[in-house]
């Protein structure tokens, strides 16, 4: 399975970076974030255009030249955000026009940057060629003319991007092959190979805040000192891999960086821990989100757990460090973590020791439970049977004299299992009738430890014109 692209957004103030990051996240702010609006720290987010999705850096003002102060430290995060791409979207003002800061700006990508894309934002309203024309100076390709405030022409540009960075492949009847047969897949999620037949690993991403325990658990679990664990946070720099076996089942462990706020990140080589940790959580099967029971519950967790649950892996919660928290404690814990992180209800959560060893067994099972819950085959008529049961029981709310007709449903994907439901009229059902449908069918099929996706297809009315 690849590594999922990575583009940067990088210009100077008020070109509408942020506008952009919004646009391309589908959000108002980054998924993995620490003080949201802070502009001069790097903020990560998840995109998705058809079905290839990507990791977009949004970065403040970039002022090349700063030596010292705010510029100096929102310079240094900038740069690193360049090194981390595998693109740079360089956003210049198509109102303002070129600017000597620009040209510093240009000089700067054309040292460092592997590829970039130089994107005049602010376009609308105006002919392209006459928004572009100046800027062909800068010396970096074609310009392409956008309105992230409109989305005009920014999908055109996220695909010739990734485009650039990965072409699809040419070959599409191979593709439309490993498309029909996903159970002949690797290990690594890809095409069939000639030991398809062998037992496909469960790989499993260990995430969290630095210093939460996530070496300690898979050294423990390997049943030897494989990482280097310590009490001191941020000492694992990149996700580590490893093959293990456990009852039976073959897994591939991946140790990741603690995902930590941006401003305490002061390490060049710890700042690549983000990219890396959330590269694995996209390649993973299984997350386990480790929680560090003697700090509570903070934002950047609920931050991290955000990002898996957009990313659609299914998850175990594992509170670390139990035996060092008392009954009161533990009692403001669980209600943090009820408070705090909600939206992963659907998720098992074990109150473990990593270093003692205790509550590891039952975190495994859970952990295969939720892999089997995410790789469900979920039959059509079973589906269409639970659906036609869960509209007996509450019908959507009707949107004036028109009601939405649900029909049938059948399996869309796996890994989150995806359900779609054939109908007319579905594009009035409101978000809060779809988490109704998604309760529904996690109870029905048994769905514990997996997100679970409702998508809505209404047909077309063959009179309609």
């Amino acid at each position: 399975m690849s590594l999922l692209p990575v583009i940067a957004l990088v210009g100077r103030t008020n070109v509408g970076k942020s506008t952009l990051f919004n646009r391309l996240t589908r959000s108002r702010s980054a998924l993995v974030a620490d003080i949201p609006g802070l502009t001069r720290d790097r903020q990560y987010g998840r995109g998705r255009v058809g079905d290839r999705p990507f990791i977009v850096i949004d970065t403040g003002g970039f002022e090349p030249d700063a030596k010292s102060g705010v510029y100096a430290q929102m310079a240094r995060q900038t740069r690193q955000a360049v090194i981390e791409a595998d693109m740079v979207f360089f956003v210049v003002d198509g109102r303002e026009g070129l600017t000597a800061h620009d040209e510093e700006i240009a000089a700067e990508l054309r040292r460092r940057a592997q590829r970039v894309m130089l994107v005049v934002n602010k376009a609308e309203g105006r002919p392209r060629d006459q928004v572009v024309a100046e800027f062909h100076v800068l010396g970096l390709g074609d310009p392409v003319a956008v309105s992230a405030a409109h989305g005009d022409n920014v999908r055109q540009l996220v695909e010739a991007a990734l485009d650039a960075i990965a072409p699809p492949v040419a070959d599409a009847s191979l593709e439309a092959a490993r498309a029909d047969a996903p159970e002949a897949e690797t290990t690594e999620g890809g095409a069939a190979g000639p030991d398809a037949a062998k037992p496909r690993r469960t790989r499993v991403a260990v995430v969290g805040r630095p210093n939460a325990g996530k070496s300690t658990l898979i050294n423990t679990l390997l049943g030897e000192e494989r990482l280097v664990a310590f009490d001191q946070p941020g000492t694992t720099r990149d996700a580590v891999a490893i093959d293990f076996e456990r009852g039976g089942r073959q897994y591939t462990l991946v140790d990741t960086a603690g995902l930590r706020r941006r401003a305490r990140v002061r390490e060049t080589v710890e700042k690549f821990s983000v990219v890396k940790t959330l590269q694995a959580i996209e390649d993973s099967n299984v997350c386990i989100l480790m929680l560090d029971a003697t700090e509570g519950i903070a934002d950047q967790d609920a931050s991290i757990a955000g990002y898996l649950l957009e990313a659609g892996r299914a998850v175990v919660v594992a509170v670390n460090k139990w035996d060092r928290v008392g009954g009161g404690e533990r009692e403001r814990i669980r209600s943090e973590l009820d408070r705090k992180l909600h939206f992963l209800r659907f998720a098992r959560v074990h109150y473990i020791s990593a270093l003692e060893g205790t509550g590891i067994g039952a975190l495994m099972k859970s952990v295969d439970e939720a892999h089997a819950a995410a790789m469900s085959k979920l039959p059509t008529p079973r589906l269409t049977r639970a659906l036609h049961e869960a509209v007996e029981r509450q019908q959507p709310a009707r949107r004036g004299p028109i009601r939405p007709k649900m029909r049938y449903a059948h399996q869309g994907g796996q890994n989150p299992p995806i359900i779609v439901v054939h109908g007319s009229a579905l594009q009035h059902v409101t978000e809060a009738y779809r988490r109704y449908l998604e309760g529904w069918f996690r109870d029905q099929f048994g769905l514990v430890g997996t997100p679970l996706r409702v998508e809505f297809r209404s047909g077309t009315n063959p009179y309609a014109s």
